[in-house]
């Protein structure tokens, strides 16, 4: 085979590192976003915030500014004048002895209600330091201590006791050999005596005959409910009512009370004490209705507007070559690309919600049950782009609308046929489900097969598994779970 040279003119799409900034700007989050505006602010002396003041108004704020530090400074060298400070200390005394140059944060103010310290504590309370604060005021002796903080840390989230009286015994080591299961039980009994009412419990049953313990007697039904819970707990669970008026000898109205007394009862009582911090939601998008007609527009406090620092712009000299002007354009260069960047990432993003809005009028209008099915390559072939882009511009996105806050992947919802020759989204199909089971009667409710059936009389065929996929997703129980004293 003769070797020989070809000259081939071809097309291809280069990553530049501009391009990849745009990507990856692309799919952040508004936070996110921000943190990266915050980055680039720092190493990027070429960047600012467009604050909107104009250079007069800037002036003016400067001048005031001076003049009031000026009196400032005034007032506070004739505070330090008509103090009377000594002009030498004795010998054997120190500074703090004369003058206290501690500041006590704990003392007071005018307002009883601020304190300095517990304002400053951000860190979140746990059901350990909640049980372990308890303990440290309940007298105790050495050995009952260790216990008591073993069969704490053997707590789950929920508050439940994880480990048997035995296991905890052997945790305690070899040096505690004198300690018996009796012992262990009773610093149990001590735990479980602690706040909230029903921790320590070693299974649902225990959880709430300790709360029901903790009612008054003369709460209505309280003695009933106790005996419920201790011998028919299991009936309870699988919702037969009438084998429990039987073994009561209740009617179901009555029962129906016992049962309402329980349901008030907390089944994890380690919940009530874990704090969990709250994320909010930063929408990218608002859609508002304005004279018919809906209006799509970017959330602009979610993204600070940008502009290039004229003075250090100006520092830069066109024949220098020296580094630092070298430095100033590379600068200049890396800012006008990152905002470009933030101008590509806002239009594109407005450009998705506004077709997504115009799909989804219905919704917007009527609700869930009204949702057209939509896939992001339906979005992708209307604008022109990637359904890769779509993806990345529709995750961890927002849009803010009269129905509440949803996030843009929540709009594309794949679909099924329907009798009539047209399609149902899943979303909706969902919202339908959810409708038929909140009209449902509470004791006969509807199976899977008979929501199924329902659906097909809509014009909807969706199979019995299928129902039954929705409904889990909703976290929605069974039929048999669901069934209530009417």
């Amino acid at each position: 085979m003769k070797p020989s040279l070809q000259l081939r003119v071809s097309q291809s799409l280069t990553m530049t590192p501009q391009l990849q900034q745009a990507i990856r700007l692309l799919q952040l989050s508004s936070i996110e976003l921000q943190t990266e505006i915050q980055d680039a602010l720092e190493s990027n002396m070429m960047l600012e915030v467009d604050e909107g003041e104009s250079e007069a108004d800037a002036g003016e704020l400067n001048g005031t500014d001076k003049q009031e530090n000026r009196k400032e400074a005034e007032s506070t060298d004739s505070n330090l004048n008509n103090e009377d400070i000594p002009e030498d200390l004795p010998v054997d005394s120190e500074w703090d002895d004369i003058y206290d140059g501690s500041i006590n944060y704990a003392q007071k103010s005018d307002n009883t209600d601020f304190n300095t310290f517990e304002n400053q504590d951000s860190a979140e309370k746990t059901l350990r330091d909640h049980l372990l604060w308890q303990l440290n005021l309940t007298p105790t002796t050495d050995i009952d201590r260790a216990i008591a903080v073993s069969i704490i840390d053997a707590l789950d989230d929920d508050g439940y006791l994880t480990c048997s009286a035995g296991d905890i015994l052997q945790s305690l080591g070899e040096d505690d050999s004198d300690v018996g299961l009796e012992e262990v039980e009773a610093t149990i009994r001590l735990v479980q005596a602690m706040e909230p009412t029903g921790v320590a419990a070693r299974d649902l049953r225990e959880c709430l005959i300790l709360q029901l313990a903790q009612l008054p007697e003369e709460t209505p039904w309280v003695s009933e409910a106790r005996e419920l819970v201790d011998k028919h707990l299991d009936a309870l669970a699988a919702h037969d009512f009438n084998q429990l008026t039987r073994r009561m000898k209740l009617d179901r109205k009555d029962l129906q009370k016992i049962v309402e007394l329980i349901q008030s009862l907390n089944p994890r009582p380690g919940n009530t004490i874990q704090d969990s911090k709250t994320e909010y939601v930063i929408p990218d998008v608002y859609v508002k209705k304005k004279n018919g007609v809906w209006k799509v527009e970017l959330n602009t406090d979610a993204t600070p507007q940008l502009r290039i620092n004229k003075s250090y712009a100006g520092m830069i000299r066109r024949a220098d070559n020296s580094n630092d002007n070298n430095s100033l354009k590379a600068h200049l260069q890396e800012a006008r690309w990152f905002i470009k960047s933030l101008q590509s990432r806002s239009e594109t993003l407005l450009r998705v919600a506004t077709a997504i809005v115009e799909r989804q009028r219905a919704f917007l209008e009527y609700g869930d049950e009204a949702m057209k099915p939509l896939v992001l390559h339906d979005i992708a072939e209307t604008l022109g782009m990637h359904e890769s882009t779509i993806s990345r511009v529709t995750t961890r996105k927002y849009m803010h609308t009269p129905r509440g806050i949803f996030e843009l992947k929540y709009f594309f919802s794949s679909h099924v046929s329907t009798n009539y020759g047209g399609a149902c989204s899943s979303t909706a199909i969902r919202a339908l489900i959810k409708k038929l089971i909140s009209v449902e009667t509470p004791d006969k409710p509807l199976s899977d097969s008979k929501i199924a059936t329902l659906l097909g009389e809509q014009g909807i065929n969706v199979a019995r598994r299928t129902v039954a996929k929705y409904r889990e997703a909703m976290a929605i129980p069974p039929s048999n779970e669901r069934k209530r004293l009417s």
